[in-house]
């Protein structure tokens, strides 16, 4: 059989632009019953074959339905646009009045039943196909997103001796129903590369691709997922280099940290200006390192552990890191001089939540501390 079958498919908000609509709404790209209702009709403009006689075949509908909500398919197949009196058949359902009786049965006079659901065989002949759908729901209204036309490609009548051929179409029907499941196989399978494709997928799918670039889909938000596929490669290089260190702290945090390690900082070294100072808050050990980040990076301290955790996995094994949170401010000791005229001002905000310790002499001013 072919690899691929010709097929029309509606699904565009144009698609829909009915010649009769009575309970049903556009619902983006597709269609649903409006408001509350429980039932709907729909009539869909004509579809051109462009040739007379056309043998119409195999009908297929993408549509999200419960168990309690049902679609029903109805189909006029003609050579000729016109319809009674009438240069059109749109014309003439545009002017019947939604919902009434007599549009009910000039409905069902014109349209036939072909099938429900999501598969048919339409069984119909002529240059010019249109379809009525009718929705019909109990609970959940359903959702229709494309509706697919089969318009060429073999079929496995086509591929028996030609006595099966003949006497009327009960073989070709009855093996429909096969040629149907292994037309989809053979769709299934040609798009399947195309699901391997990390440029493409998305969700669940993207996310089974990177684990099998040993991506860790938590590292970092969705949206950067594919790009850290594309360079997972060049990352493994330099994973545990002071760049890969930074790479994966700014994937998990959203800021870029400075990263110190003991060399950066040697308090032994005869150019150190302040020894002391540099061993209180370095400390000696050569396998350890300190990654500092401002102190509103982290919006809760279990935010916070769950960083730490994830680094462990991220760092050069057998060393160690300190997270240093810096502060938003200015700290003035005693080795701190101000000149003639010198202020420190402006306002700093303050949020006093259950977790805020304050001392008993803390102020909080505003106009007459302001400026000091």
């Amino acid at each position: 059989m072919e690899q691929l079958h010709r097929q029309l498919v509606l699904n565009k908000a144009e698609d829909w632009q009915p010649s009769y609509r009575w309970g049903i709404d556009p619902c983006g790209d597709g269609l649903t019953l409006a408001g509350r209702a429980q039932r709907g009709v729909v009539c869909l403009r004509r579809v051109d074959s462009g040739e007379k006689g056309f043998c119409w075949g195999r009908l297929s509908l993408d549509c999200h339905m419960d168990r309690d909500s049902l679609v029903r398919l109805y189909a006029y197949a003609a050579d000729s646009p016109a319809y009674g009196d009438f240069p059109t058949l749109e014309q003439y359902l545009a002017s019947l009045s939604p919902g009434t009786p007599e549009a009910e049965a000039a409905l069902a006079s014109v349209f036939k039943p072909v099938g429900e659901n999501r598969e048919c065989i339409l069984d119909r002949s002529g240059r010019y196909l249109w379809l009525m759908l009718e929705f019909i729901a109990a609970g959940a209204p359903p959702t229709l997103q494309a509706v697919r036309l089969q318009m060429s490609g073999d079929h496995m009548v086509d591929y028996l001796p030609a006595i099966y051929q003949e006497g009327g179409d009960f073989t070709k029907r009855f093996l429909s129903i096969f040629d149907s499941a292994f037309m989809d196989l053979e769709q299934e399978i040609y798009h399947l590369p195309a699901r391997f494709d990390y440029e493409s997928a998305s969700g669940q799918m993207l996310e089974y691709l990177a684990q099998w670039m040993c991506v860790d889909p938590q590292e970092g938000p969705p949206q950067t997922l594919a790009s850290r596929i594309r360079t997972a490669q060049r990352d493994y290089e330099d994973l545990y280099t002071v760049r890969g260190v930074k790479r994966s702290v700014q994937r998990l945090v959203g800021q870029e940290p400075i990263i110190v390690e003991s060399a950066d900082v040697d308090p032994n070294r005869p150019g150190c200006a302040n020894s002391a100072l540099y061993r209180r808050l370095y400390g000696e050990d050569p396998y350890r390192f300190f990654i500092l980040l401002p102190e509103d990076v982290f919006k809760s301290r279990a935010q916070m552990e769950q960083f730490l955790a994830r680094m462990q996995g991220l760092i050069p094994a057998g060393t160690q890191f300190e997270l240093v949170l810096l502060k938003r401010c200015i700290q003035l000791d005693g080795h701190t001089y101000l000149g003639i005229n010198s202020m420190v001002s402006g306002y700093v905000p303050v949020v006093i939540d259950e977790n805020t310790t304050i001392r008993y002499d803390t102020m909080i001013g505003g106009n007459e501390v302001e400026g000091r």
